[in-house]
C-alpha cells in the first residue's frame, strides 16, 4: 500500500519546481555586468517583495522566509524537517556561549538564526543561568563542556569543536532514527561531507590526529580512523583514500582548488538528492525541495558578492553550484 499523505504536498512541489532555477539562468546572472543588473533579473523571477526593493541581502533573506513559508502551507507535519534545522540550532548555542562568556548584557543578534527550536533569547538566559538540564538531550552535555571550556581557558576554537562535533552527532542520531530514507540520506551525505572538510582543513592547519578524531563523527561511508591517518600523512593521502569511497570525485575536487572542493561539497548534496524526483508518495521530494532552494539561493549569495567585488565571471563561474533542476 501506497501512503497518500504526501501526495498533494507532492504535486504542489512539482508544480513549484518548474520556477527553480537552472543552469540557464545562473548563466544569464553569471553574464551580467554588475550586481543591480543581477538584483533586476532576480526581481522579474519573483524573488523578493515591495519592502526588499533593490537590497540584495532583503531579497535572500525574505527567499529563505518563503521556503518555510511554503512547508507551513502544504500542511505537513513540521517536524519532518527538524533536522535541517540542526546546524543553524547548534549554531546560535555556539554563538550564545560566546556571549554569555563575554560577559556583554547585549547579543549581537545579527549572529543569531531566527526562527530555531529555541529562540536566541532563549538560549542565552538557559547559558546564562547555567541551567543546561532544559536543552534536549542531544545538547546539554556539549552545551555544558564548552561553556565550561571557553570559560577556564578561553580556546574559542575547541568550543566550536566541541559544539560542531555534537551538532553532527544530532544529525546522524536524527538520520539513523527517521523512518523516511531521505532523512538517512541527507544525515549521512552531511556527516560524511564534514568530516571530509574536517580532514583537508585539519591537514592544512597540521592538526593532529586526536584533534580530526575529535571533531570528526562516525558515519558508515566514512571510516574517521583511517581518514584521520590520511590526513595526517598529507593532502596525497586523503585523495587516494578517498579514491576508494564513495566521495571519490572530492578527492579530485582537493587537488583541483579550494574552490573546486567547496563547490562538491554541495553538489554532492544535490547529487543526493536527485532520486527525489520520481518519488510521489514520501516526504522526499519536499525535503529535497528545501535543500534545492538553500543551494539556489547561496548560489546566488556566490554570484551577488561575486559582482559586488568585481569578481571576473569565471572566477565566480568556479564557485557556482550544480542546479537541483
Amino acid at each position: 500500500m501506497f501512503d497518500t499523505k504526501y501526495t498533494y504536498a507532492v504535486a504542489r512541489i512539482r508544480a513549484l519546481e518548474t520556477s527553480l532555477f537552472t543552469s540557464q539562468i545562473i548563466d544569464q546572472l553569471l553574464a551580467c555586468e554588475t550586481e543591480e543588473q543581477c538584483i533586476q533579473i532576480l526581481q522579474e523571477k519573483g524573488w523578493g517583495d515591495n519592502d526588499t526593493a533593490g537590497s540584495a541581502e532583503a531579497i535572500l533573506e525574505r527567499e529563505t522566509e518563503k521556503i518555510w513559508e511554503t512547508m507551513k502551507d502544504l500542511g505537513v507535519d513540521m517536524s519532518v524537517f527538524d533536522v535541517l534545522s540542526y546546524p543553524n540550532l547548534f549554531h546560535n548555542l555556539k554563538a550564545a556561549i560566546k556571549d554569555a562568556c563575554s560577559g556583554k548584557d547585549n547579543q549581537n543578534l545579527n549572529i543569531y538564526y531566527e526562527d530555531t527550536q529555541i529562540s536566541p533569547k532563549e538560549m542565552l538566559e538557559i547559558i546564562k543561568n547555567k541551567e543546561f538540564s532544559r536543552f534536549p538531550e542531544n545538547m546539554s552535555g556539549a552545551a555544558r563542556e564548552a561553556y565550561e571550556t571557553l570559560l577556564h581557558t578561553g580556546d574559542g576554537q575547541l568550543c566550536d569543536v566541541i559544539i560542531d562535533r555534537a551538532a553532527l552527532d544530532a544529525i546522524y542520531a536524527a538520520g539513523e532514527a527517521a523512518k523516511d530514507s531521505i532523512i538517512k540520506e541527507y544525515a549521512e551525505s552531511v556527516v560524511a561531507i564534514a568530516d571530509i572538510k574536517i580532514a583537508v582543513r585539519s591537514q592544512k592547519t597540521a592538526k593532529t590526529i586526536e584533534f580530526m578524531k575529535r571533531a570528526m563523527a562516525p558515519c558508515k561511508s566514512i571510516n574517521v580512523e583511517q581518514l584521520s591517518k590520511a590526513a595526517a600523512a598529507g593532502m596525497e593521502a586523503v585523495t587516494e583514500y578517498l579514491s576508494g569511497t564513495a566521495y571519490a570525485e572530492g578527492g579530485q575536487a582537493i587537488a583541483e582548488s579550494s574552490s573546486a572542493f567547496e563547490r562538491w561539497c554541495d553538489n554532492r548534496m544535490m547529487q543526493a538528492m536527485q532520486p527525489q524526483k520520481y518519488e510521489s508518495f514520501s516526504v522526499g521530494p519536499l525535503v529535497a525541495y528545501v535543500l534545492a532552494r538553500e543551494n539556489e539561493i547561496k548560489t546566488v549569495r556566490i554570484i551577488l558578492s561575486g559582482k559586488q567585488n568585481g569578481f571576473s565571471e569565471e572566477s565566480i563561474r568556479e564557485r557556482v553550484r550544480e542546479m537541483y533542476v
